[in-house]
């Protein structure tokens, strides 16, 4: 027999009722009086389950001081059974420990690998839904899939009608508004100032009573003034942006995460995350109620200005590049990866005509005259100019070749000069309805990825892909 804390026989054995289990009596009875349990199965222990087991033995005389022999080796004695009680307490301790151990590691790996199977699942979905072709209309194959645009509510309809009423009635007899600018004038523009503003990586500006808002990819956005030639104010959108629109006190971005936000006085007060990939462009109705935004994941979204949530959305066949509402606010253009031009109602999402350009939209701008409007292809050197009223060939009304590539688009409020922007250089192009005939006026070597006009289109600001803010204007004499 051996003592099961010990190791060792036994001098005086007794054994447990609970386990039946052989321990040294002393052993036994100072683990019992430290933790009163069975040390073999952790159930509750007292002297009195214990049986003494009897076995001849020779008794021992006991030692009358420590200063002999056999007094030194029985406190040696005692001594070792406290060692080896501790040892015998650290061994369970050690595999208790260990199996928590254990434990702890195979939840934690688990853990791992679901959260990497649902964000494989996400990716696998978000990159289906940008490749499969969804229509609003009826499936033209097996893969196609028929999606039905959500519809706007009658508030929003009703004001899409009033826009569209006020506007269209009083366009045809509209004329150059007094103190615009002049061909001569724009003719003399040249850079007047420039400020680097703290934002690498620039794609888009806005210009808003005297300030621009310059937005890049690395999700900076700076507010410049420009009669003081300032950075007034530096704040985060925490994405990359790719597009931008300043409308009164808010500022709407859109990101290459898919997001939709809007700032007020530099304050983040809404977040639309509609889009499954980026989100590539921005409109804003003339309404000033409506914002459109246009993604990858080939569908445009409608945003109800007045209480900040989206209104409806459109599935189309193709990722969306590029948007813009018509000046009357009834037609909404959307520029696609495959080259063409669609044009859809606003107030249904149905597509009512497509204008081929032949390459990836890079940019659209609308005519302030109604029927005209500018497109641009990624990596083209030409501004074609199409006749809402017109089909096939015979909507290409112009092609305007600017010599270098553009990126950007910005039509005036007079009907009168289209500018643009490129690496090479910001030109702007001029339609003189008496003569019927396009002109040159300006061409200016200000690299610039977005331009814009001012009130009166007495400036036009420019910024490149550093960051530096351009402001052209006339000479003075």
């Amino acid at each position: 027999m051996l003592c099961a804390i010990s190791g060792e026989a036994p001098q005086e054995p007794v054994v447990s009722k609970l386990s039946g289990a052989v321990f040294e009596k002393r052993l036994i009875e100072k683990y019992i009086e430290e933790n009163a349990k069975d040390p073999v199965t952790g159930e509750d222990l007292t002297i009195d389950d214990l049986l003494p087991v009897k076995s001849p033995r020779v008794v021992r005389p006991r030692p009358p001081t420590l200063t002999s022999i056999p007094a030194l080796l029985s406190t040696f004695q005692n001594e070792w059974d406290a060692l080896a009680l501790e040892t015998y307490n650290l061994r369970q301790q050690l595999e208790r420990t260990r199996e928590e151990l254990a434990t702890s590691l195979y939840q934690h790996d688990a853990a791992v690998r679901v959260i990497a199977r649902v964000t494989r699942e996400r990716d696998e979905a978000r990159d289906a839904l940008s490749k499969v072709t969804v229509s609003a209309g009826s499936a033209t194959n097996g893969d196609a899939m028929a999606v039905d645009p959500e519809a706007l509510s009658e508030d929003l309809e009703a004001k899409v009608d009033e826009t569209q009423a006020k506007l269209s009635k009083s366009r045809k007899k509209r004329s150059v508004p007094k103190g615009w600018t002049t061909a001569d004038s724009v003719a003399s523009f040249s850079v007047q100032t420039t400020n680097s503003a703290p934002v690498p990586q620039a794609t888009t500006v806005c210009v808003e009573k005297g300030y621009a808002a310059i937005g890049g990819l690395q999700g900076d956005v700076a507010i410049y003034s420009i009669d003081s030639d300032t950075v007034e104010r530096s704040f985060q959108v925490n994405e990359p942006v790719t597009d931008s629109i300043w409308d009164g006190p808010k500022v709407f971005f859109s990101t290459s995460k898919g997001s939709v936000k809007v700032f007020d006085n530099g304050n983040e007060i809404a977040s639309f995350s509609d889009h499954a990939g980026p989100a590539t462009g921005l409109a804003i109705h003339p309404s000033k109620d409506i914002l459109a935004s246009v993604g990858s994941d080939k569908s445009f979204v409608l945003y109800d200005l007045a209480n900040l949530h989206r209104a409806t959305r459109v599935y189309t066949n193709s990722a969306l590049t590029t948007c813009a509402f018509h000046p009357d606010g009834h037609i909404f253009a959307a520029g696609t990866n495959s080259g063409e031009i669609k044009l859809f109602m606003t107030k249904t999402g149905e597509e009512a005509a497509s204008f081929p350009l032949g390459a990836p939209v890079q940019a659209i701008a609308f005519s302030e005259n109604g029927f005209w409007f500018a497109a641009t292809a990624k990596g083209q050197t030409t501004v074609t100019i199409f006749d809402l009223r017109k089909e096939g060939d015979a909507a290409q009304v112009k092609v305007l070749d600017t010599g270098s590539a553009v990126q950007n688009l910005a039509w005036d409020y007079s009907q009168q000069f289209l500018a643009t922007a490129g690496p090479s250089g910001v030109t702007v192009q001029q339609y003189s309805k008496s003569s019927k005939s396009w002109s040159e006026p300006l061409r200016a070597a200000v690299s610039a990825v977005d331009v814009q006009w001012t009130a009166n289109a007495s400036k036009l600001i420019a910024v490149n892909r550093d960051g530096v803010v351009s402001v052209l204007t006339a000479t003075e004499s």
